[in-house]
């Protein structure tokens, strides 16, 4: 692939995903507040101080059955890194740095990637398609690292399997029943995470048995390329309209 591919592999093993998952979600979130300031400063509630407003989240690309019905397909990727308050990109970011760095040593830097993008795209498909009418975060691909976790545990098997397969569903098992206790949680898009996330870990290779291949570079490279791609439509059709 001209050196494409090589590219890719020195940029997924020294770039680091967890970390550029990381710092996207956080300038991402802090350009939401610049957009219109005066709403983040404006609260809706005891919790909302420092929460992007409704307009500012629709211009960078907040997903939902409206805009999916507008045809806005690119919102199922922008919305993994858009977050509706500080508590919400908190809770989110912590989550990542636990879990990123334990999916990229057991499946590879490059498949982890696959794996949070495709698992927050699934999340999104299922709310949307069910009629959630607005929503952003990118728990959906936090529940889709902790469904690749269980897919491992149950492919690896053995005392080690055993126990991250213990340990991972029940962190999944009691986030998502905490979930129904909160307002304003996503369980849908939760789900569907998980399942995605579940489905990428049985389908692409452990780390331990079959280093990266090409394969999985392009497709964690044509991830980016298209995240990129959808905050450019986002912006595009956002000041436009």
């Amino acid at each position: 692939m001209w050196g494409l591919s090589d590219i890719l592999r020195r940029l997924f093993r020294t770039g680091g995903p967890t970390q550029l998952i990381t710092i996207t979600c956080i300038g991402v979130y802090v350009l939401s507040l610049v957009l219109d300031p005066a709403g983040a400063l404006r609260p809706r509630g005891p919790f909302d101080i420092f929460s992007p407003s409704n307009g500012a989240l629709q211009l960078l690309g907040a997903t939902g059955s409206f805009p999916w019905a507008h045809g806005r397909w690119w919102t199922l990727f922008t919305a993994i890194y858009l977050h509706g308050g500080i508590l919400h990109i908190l809770f989110n970011v912590l989550w990542i740095r636990q879990l990123g760095p334990a999916v990229e040593e057991l499946y590879g830097p490059a498949r982890f990637f696959v794996i949070f993008t495709a698992s927050g795209v699934a999340g999104f498909v299922v709310s949307n398609f069910l009629g959630i009418p607005f929503t952003v975060g990118a728990s959906g691909s936090i529940f889709g690292l902790l469904g690749a976790m269980v897919a491992f545990g149950r492919r690896r098997g053995g005392v080690f399997g055993a126990m991250v397969l213990r340990q991972y569903g029940q962190w999944a098992l009691l986030l998502f029943v905490l979930g129904f206790f909160m307002s304003g949680v996503n369980n849908l898009a939760h789900a569907g995470g998980f399942v995605g996330g579940l489905t990428a870990g049985f389908v692409l290779s452990l780390a331990e048995r079959r280093a990266e291949t090409t394969l999985d570079h392009l497709m964690a490279g044509g991830s980016g390329v298209v995240t990129v791609l959808s905050f450019a439509l986002a912006l595009y059709t956002g000041f436009l309209s």
